[in-house]
């Protein structure tokens, strides 16, 4: 479960920006938005809106830069660089400082807050925190004098303080080392969430057909739930059709699967007479296969209630499916992991009271510095000094620019 992330000087977020799924205190929208953990509540979805370029996307990409950082920090050399180093170039001060990245999140019933500050060649700072109920505990602190490790609480980092190199990240260290830990923190990281991009979701097309291909519990629902989209077609249908690859003097055969989509048959007078399948890839319109290639991802967080992070997820998809893809992760009988959603959007008929809460939206807008802010419904005061109330019209108000993040077009 994801609680907060935090993240400054990367790509057009300059100074620190921090986006929460912590639920605030609203007695509004449907009671299936929010779940129990411990003693807070948090958001099982959350959506982003702004104008083209105001940051969107950059603040997704800040999602894989910390994973992808932490993931390939074991695979460095001493002289490699950091690769996924990417400061905000406005500001003269922005390419020699280091980007800052942050996240708070709950594993088998374990919270932590786990971050780090890096340039393109060196770790800058690193920690690691253990959330209480009341209070955190240190487990380990890096910062340009060195690693200081909790002796009793993060055992599993004594003695490797000297054996960190400056360019990788004292948490893959001790994993790779098989500090227990560090492998949750690294665990949550390569399996409990996950990012996609909605322009590209053709990237997820193998990993969909493999889990329908495998008849199990979210194969079966994710049949159901292409039936009740309606997408136009009866059912879809997986088969294996084997490959041949031609090297050298020799011949390889490697299964494929291929997924096909069965329609109803008609005759001139537009009866039934009985069905017809068509290649899926080639038959199926464009927002048809992305329902089905974000499907595989979708379901497989519902399951193990994980978190995916979508960068525009309405592209070339209808308001009303964008809807349901939401219902699923609200509504807690499709979601009884209570796994989270967050996407960004220009799908301004999401804004609904009876869809979204106020505390889950957010906004993207760039200052007069072209810096990213971020920030929710509920930090917005009108000049009145009055907040955004909830039987208001979200969607009028935001088109209207009472919200912000809007384009400004020159008339």
């Amino acid at each position: 479960m994801l609680c907060q992330f935090t993240v400054g000087n990367f790509r057009s977020f300059y100074t620190k920006r921090t986006f929460t799924m912590a639920a605030q205190s609203l007695s509004e929208g449907p009671a299936g938005n929010v779940f129990p953990s411990g003693k807070k509540k948090y958001l099982k979805t959350a959506a982003i809106y702004g104008a083209n370029s105001s940051g969107k996307s950059n603040f997704v990409r800040a999602f894989q830069a910390m994973g992808f950082t932490l993931l390939d920090s074991v695979r460095l050399n001493p002289t490699d660089s950091l690769r996924f180093y990417d400061p905000f170039i406005l500001n003269e001060n922005g390419p020699g400082e280091p980007s800052f990245f942050e996240v708070v999140f709950s594993s088998d019933g374990k919270t932590f807050r786990y971050g780090f500050e890096y340039n393109e060649t060196s770790i800058v700072s690193e920690w690691l925190f253990k959330v209480l109920q009341t209070k955190e505990q240190v487990l380990f602190i890096r910062d340009a004098e060195g690693i200081s490790v909790d002796e009793t609480h993060f055992a599993e980092g004594v003695g490797k303080e000297d054996q960190t190199e400056k360019n990788r990240l004292f948490l893959s260290l001790c994993a790779q080392l098989k500090g227990e830990i560090s492998k949750r923190v690294i665990y949550w990281f390569e399996n409990d969430i996950d990012v996609l991009s909605g322009m590209s979701a053709w990237r997820y097309e193998d990993y969909t057909k493999r889990l329908l291909h495998g008849n199990d519990v979210k194969s079966v629902d994710m049949r159901d739930f292409y039936r009740r989209l309606q997408l136009g077609f009866q059912k879809v249908t997986t088969r294996e059709e084997k490959v041949v690859a031609h090297r050298g003097s020799m011949d390889y055969s490697s299964p494929r699967l291929e997924v096909d989509s069965i329609h109803s048959l008609y005759d001139s007078d537009g009866q039934v007479i009985g069905t017809t399948i068509r290649p899926f890839t080639q038959f199926e319109s464009t927002g048809t296969q992305k329902v089905f290639n974000l499907s595989g991802p979708l379901f497989d967080a519902l399951k193990k209630g994980g978190t995916l992070v979508i960068d525009e997820m309405d592209a070339a998809m209808h308001p009303l499916i964008s809807q349901q893809l939401i219902l699923l992760f609200n509504n807690p009988e499709t979601n009884p992991r209570n796994a989270q959603l967050i996407f960004n959007t220009h799908d301004t008929h999401l804004l609904s009271a009876k869809i979204l809460r106020r505390d889950q939206i957010w906004f993207t807008e760039k200052d007069s510095q072209e810096q990213t802010d971020l920030y929710n419904m509920m930090d917005i005061i009108f000049p009145d000094g009055t907040k955004p109330r909830n039987d208001s019209n979200y969607e009028k108000n935001y088109i209207a620019g009472r919200y912000g993040a809007v384009p400004y077009i020159q008339d």
